[in-house]
């Protein structure tokens, strides 16, 4: 029974969690795109709207059955909601207005710092010193794809207002993931979602009603509609769904060292969405960033 449940790839923590940097590697590069046809409040508020009506009645069972759980451990809940599907996103967004794709996925390689700090402080997780040299070689992939073998062009990146909202964006996922230790474990995946994101929707309403009261409103065409549709099922309900699964599996620490995907995953999207070509530093970057992986997986981290 557990050799058929180790072999099954479809249930590998780490299968998930590069799926889900895939899902919000795409996301970004919607968010980025089409900026001027869906503002950044409407961005994050649809997208959870749209989730939370497809989740609802698969979730609401779960959700009814299982309310005094929620009632119990709801401080836990609010901020994960209010942190991971509200905040996160929208200033994901924000951010996305006024910088470029190339700093937003360099700040991205911020998070597994931030987890690794917050683990330190909070949990007393540490690093072994494998784990270590795997930190330093997927971060050092990460640089040499964003600055495309070439040192100099770091000299050409400044943080702006847009880069500033992404940080505290990524910030506030960074604590998400470590909140995650005091999910309840009783309450069912489908459940947990659910509230969040009602938590998430219900926490970005006053925001959107505030755009809206600014004149900002989404233009609305098949490609806004597919992208918020898109949005709505793949980097918010399945990657979530992933996201959790695998930090319960790998704990906060491995999990986010899946974040240094994002730049690989975006430099393969930008090929196929955009005609660009993968160049050696591609390759250079993308093996350091796997290869940091697998020296940070292959061994546990040190207990408490």
């Amino acid at each position: 029974m557990m050799m058929q449940q180790t072999k099954n790839p479809l249930k590998s923590p780490y299968l998930l969690l590069s799926l889900s940097s895939l899902f919000w590697a795409l996301n970004q590069i919607f968010g980025r795109g089409l900026r001027d046809e869906i503002p950044p409040m409407a961005f994050a508020f649809w997208r959870w709207a749209i989730a939370m009506t497809i989740l609802t009645p698969f979730a609401l069972p779960h959700v009814m059955r299982q309310w005094s759980t929620i009632k119990a451990h709801w401080r836990p809940l609010l901020v994960m909601g209010l942190l991971g599907t509200a905040f996160h996103n929208a200033l994901q967004y924000v951010g996305l207005q006024t910088t470029t794709a190339t700093n937003g996925l360099l700040l991205n390689s911020c998070v597994p710092i931030m987890v690794i700090a917050f683990s330190w402080l909070f949990l007393r997780l540490t690093l072994t010193a494998v784990q270590r040299i795997g930190v330093v070689l997927s971060f050092i992939g990460v640089i040499c794809i964003i600055v495309r073998g070439d040192l100099a062009v770091l000299k050409q990146l400044a943080l702006n207002r847009g880069d500033i909202w992404i940080l505290f964006g990524l910030l506030f996922w960074a604590v998400y993931t470590i909140c995650l230790r005091w999910r309840p474990q009783a309450l069912h995946p489908l459940a947990f979602l659910w509230i969040i994101g009602i938590i998430g929707l219900v926490g970005l309403t006053p925001f959107y009603l505030y755009e809206l009261s600014g004149g900002r409103h989404i233009i609305a065409n098949s490609q806004s509609i597919a992208v918020l549709l898109y949005t709505g099922i793949f980097p918010s309900l399945v990657a979530f769904v992933f996201w959790n699964h695998g930090v319960k599996q790998v704990g906060p620490n491995q999990a986010s060292l899946f974040l240094h995907l994002l730049p690989v995953f975006g430099a393969l999207l930008s090929m196929a969405f955009l005609n660009e070509r993968l160049y050696f530093f591609h390759y250079i970057g993308i093996g350091l960033i796997f290869t940091g992986i697998y020296f940070t997986t292959a061994r546990r981290f040190a207990p408490r």
